[in-house]
């Protein structure tokens, strides 16, 4: 799978004592945390790990990955800061092993360097990976964040809609979705007024 960020790129803009994005986890995520069910968790591109940390402190057994091995690191600090275990490994969507029935909730938080072929493969993978009666949660950037610019993509085929999301897992039941404009404060990456997308659904 080519994605049209490297490696390279993103262990750059890593490689920096401050977190990029933040040591406190995603706003939509700490909302809707409620639905997600008890058990094993994988947070996919998860950089720096603010959100699989914090997942962690819930009380979930939770595994994550990135493919820039600088976040990675400060991913593995946070978890010791916060005297938690996550299981993390560095690896790309294409290297790493989903399995199969394997979780039983999958977080994606802004993994918007996927084009459309690339994000519908990784869909595909995350349904294959969750269990029925597992949960989905999903938060990016949506279709009018490039009048915002302050964060994400900068492409609008990497953006959402709710509709798109909604498409993408049609045997699951919605349990929140929704298109909003907020103001994110997440570090250098995210900051000031953005267009954002948030979607949970659990697969039947």
């Amino acid at each position: 799978m080519a994605f049209d960020n490297p490696r390279s790129t993103w262990n750059q803009r890593f490689t920096t004592p401050e977190y990029v994005f933040g040591e406190a986890p995603n706003a939509y995520l700490v909302a809707q945390q409620h639905h997600l069910v008890p058990g094993r968790l994988l947070a996919l591109a998860d950089g720096e790990g603010r959100n699989s940390v914090h997942l962690a402190t819930q009380g979930w057994q939770v595994d994550a990955f990135d493919f820039a091995e600088a976040a990675v690191e400060k991913a593995k600090s946070l978890a010791r800061q916060r005297g938690v275990v996550v299981n993390f490994t560095c690896a790309d969507c294409d290297e790493f092993d989903w399995g199969e029935s394997r979780y039983d909730n999958v977080v994606g938080i802004f993994f918007q360097f996927a084009g459309p072929d690339e994000r519908r493969v990784i869909f595909e993978r995350i349904d294959r990976c969750l269990k029925p009666g597992g949960v989905v949660l999903i938060q990016g950037y949506g279709l009018e964040q490039l009048q915002f610019n302050t964060g994400g993509p900068g492409r609008l085929a990497h953006l959402y809609a709710d509709t798109l999301l909604a498409d993408a897992f049609p045997d699951y039941t919605v349990l929140d979705s929704r298109t909003y404009v907020a103001e994110l404060s997440e570090g250098k990456g995210h900051a000031g007024p953005s267009a954002l997308v948030g979607f949970v659904a659990r697969k039947r």
